[in-house]
């Protein structure tokens, strides 16, 4: 069947050269963003609970722009006034960029990985003696801590934000021929929202091995998987698959 219509289970990108715009204009199909997740944070009240005391950390590891948000809210929530002398361990470029928002990054000690988590570690490990603090959500790759209980470090978790199933009510009686997934958390949102949910005609995909399991464990059949040594990002797994689908269509 020919594809038409794509649903991508995220917000949309806040970029002027976004990839799915190309995408839309070469493929001459239509795409909607449209989140099956959120992100709130919780106060300060709930942080205490976790005994967490902002002043016992020396360092800050941060995986997101999320992570970054819900830090400095806590900290002003806690009236924590946050020393110069605090090391920034940041994921990625994106999230050291982002930081920028709160801190001036001239003056401060800014540590950052390339893109995945295992590019900060050699970081951490040069600054063993730190305490290290990371805010996260209820929700995090094992990865995580797995690599950093490893180095016999000093550190701990702070659950700062929730990831929330968003209402999806108004998608019930609305189709899309494909509908791309990036996280078991929209799987999951998929199901929660419509119980009943039938795949029919619907192309899934499924971006990374926990998304795909995911969708597997719950029935779905995925048409579009990336990243794949041909397709190392969704919008080259969904252009491969689209221009091959409308051509035998045709």
């Amino acid at each position: 069947m020919k594809v038409k219509t794509i649903l991508i289970s995220q917000p949309e990108p806040k970029v002027d050269n976004s990839p799915y715009a190309e995408l839309e204009s070469k493929l001459k199909v239509k795409i909607d963003f449209i989140p099956f997740i959120h992100v709130e944070g919780v106060d300060s009240k709930e942080v205490r609970q976790q005994k967490i005391d902002l002043h016992n950390y020396t360092a800050i590891i941060l995986t997101s722009r999320n992570a970054v948000d819900n830090y400095f809210r806590i900290a002003e929530e806690m009236r924590f006034k946050i020393p110069d002398t605090m090391k920034y361990f940041c994921q990625s470029e994106a999230v050291a960029y982002y930081l920028q928002k709160y801190v001036v990054y001239r003056k401060r000690k800014i540590y950052v990985g390339k893109r995945n988590f295992q590019d900060l570690v050699a970081y951490i490990k040069k600054h063993k003696d730190e305490k290290f603090l990371l805010p996260s959500s209820d929700t995090l790759k094992p990865v995580i801590p797995q690599q950093l209980d490893k180095l016999g470090i000093d550190w701990t978790r702070g659950i700062f934000y929730k990831t929330v199933v968003s209402d999806l009510s108004h998608l019930k009686e609305v189709f899309y021929d494909v509908v791309v997934f990036f996280s078991p958390s929209g799987i999951k949102s998929l199901f929660e929202n419509f119980p009943d949910f039938e795949q029919k005609n619907t192309r899934i995909a499924a971006f990374g091995k926990t998304t795909l399991k995911a969708a597997k464990e719950k029935g779905l059949k995925v048409q579009i998987k990336a990243p794949t040594p041909e397709a190392p990002s969704m919008t080259m797994a969904i252009e491969n698959y689209v221009i091959n689908a409308n051509k035998k269509a045709n």
